[in-house]
């Protein structure tokens, strides 16, 4: 650019120096070259102006990246290694599916103990009388990169200052309770706490400034009691819901199960989050669904998850800002309730395989939506990975059992849809720090 701009005063000064040259002559035979004139300085100094612009962005981005990398407020850039649903067209691909892989045998597992104070009776299948412990051994192994082990020092680190929570019903409670488990070992009695607030509850790490919090939402959009005590599905509406996401640095989502339920249950009364027993009470039930002014009786229950996550779609692009918040949705939780909930009883192993591959109807809906959204949704497949796991659910050890009950176990109901503790759900939350 400066060789440019000099060639032009050149040839601007030799044409005043000598009239027979063309420029000089043709200022004076035409009055419009007067006028251009002025227009070409212009041009050299808007050159030289520029440069010396450039010269100076160069040097204040250097400072404001120095800032910005003392300053923690804002997420860096998304890195390779993670499964991601783009909802940008031009949106580099990653380099590595963490869904893709195999479960191997590490004595070093589980990460901590199942005597962890946080445990719901539930999913502490050990303390439950559960004879056997090896599905606390398994560690996922990524077919194409690594998956780093969980460290809760550099975990709460990179946290400092900041929220996360984990929005969705009792299988994300079930990956809450894992990841607070995971942390809470490294922090000192006295300097670590729970509070709840509605239907939240937060782990909170002191000296680091952190909370580690859980929302009840299990539909995410709203679910209200009408006239007559009929209970609405409403498929627009999430406010009631959304207002305890608001200000949180990392959002975790699930949404699936619920949708799927279409047998006729009586509703379940008012709980407190902390209760375990109410979030296997039998399903909440609605009587009507519900968008806009319209009501129905009956609607296909694909039709209706699609608009409800289309509702949760338009809150986040609308009230999130992705240099603030970072959004993930988990995809469903696999059961293993085949043969009235005894699919999973008495299993010791994993699958090694699976003679053919089923993407649930929930997963393919939540492509769908997510892809279509501004804002950068992470997807963290875990579906079929879990599904190898029918070894790790509680069963019939979702409760305290005696000598004589363990005797006579099918008297009991089996609990294949949750996880025992160290479990399945550490995976998930490896996969999450990664992601992170």
């Amino acid at each position: 650019m400066e060789n440019i701009a000099v060639s032009f005063l050149l040839s601007e000064r030799s044409s005043s120096l000598t009239p027979s040259m063309g420029t000089l002559q043709l200022s004076k035979r035409c009055p419009m070259a007067e006028l251009m004139r002025p227009k070409f300085f212009s041009i050299l100094l808007f050159f030289c102006v520029a440069r010396l612009v450039h010269l100076e962005h160069c040097e204040s981005t250097h400072f404001i990246n120095d800032l910005v990398e003392e300053e923690d407020s804002s997420w860096p850039d998304e890195e390779d290694g993670v499964d991601m649903v783009q909802t940008r067209h031009d949106a580099p691909k990653q380099s590595c599916d963490m869904s893709t892989g195999k479960w191997v045998v590490d004595e070093s597992y589980p990460l901590y103990d199942s005597n962890c104070p946080y445990l719901s009776t539930a999913v502490t299948c050990q303390r439950n009388g559960r004879p056997d412990s090896d599905y606390q051994k398994w560690r996922w192994k990524p077919q194409a990169c690594s998956l780093p082990r969980f460290d809760a020092l550099k975990f709460l680190a990179k946290m400092r200052k900041k929220r996360i929570m984990l929005v969705g019903d009792s299988i994300m409670r079930n990956q809450w309770e894992s990841l607070v488990c995971l942390v809470q070992g490294v922090i000192p009695t006295g300097r670590k706490t729970v509070s709840y607030n509605g239907p939240s509850m937060a782990f909170h790490a002191m000296d680091f400034e952190v909370s580690i919090e859980f929302s009840w939402a299990p539909l995410l959009v709203e679910l209200t009691q009408g006239p007559q005590n009929k209970r609405i599905l409403h498929l627009d509406l999430i406010e009631e819901n959304a207002k305890y996401w608001r200000g949180v640095d990392v959002l975790v989502f699930d949404s699936a199960h619920w949708w799927t339920h279409s047998d006729k249950w009586s509703s379940a009364k008012k709980f407190h989050p902390a209760d375990f027993r109410m979030w296997n009470h039998p399903k909440f039930r609605w009587d009507y669904y519900m968008e806009g002014r319209s009501m129905f009786r009956n609607l296909n229950p694909m039709v209706a998850y699609e608009k409800g996550l289309t509702t949760w779609a338009k809150w986040v692009d609308l009230n999130l800002n992705p240099q603030r918040t970072r959004v993930i949705f988990r995809s469903m939780s696999p059961r293993h309730n085949r043969e009235n909930g005894w699919k999973c009883y008495n299993q010791k192993q994993p699958l090694a395989y699976f003679s053919h591959r089923h993407v649930p109807e929930q997963l393919v809906v939540l492509q769908q939506v997510v892809r279509k959204m501004r804002f950068p949704v992470y997807l963290q497949d875990i579906t079929a990975m879990s599904a190898l796991r029918r070894d790790g659910h509680p069963s019939v050890y979702r409760r305290e059992m005696n000598q004589q009950e363990r005797q006579n176990p099918r008297g009991f109901s089996s609990d294949c849809s949750h996880w025992c503790l160290p479990g399945v759900p550490d995976t998930w939350n490896e996969m999450l720090n990664a992601l992170l």
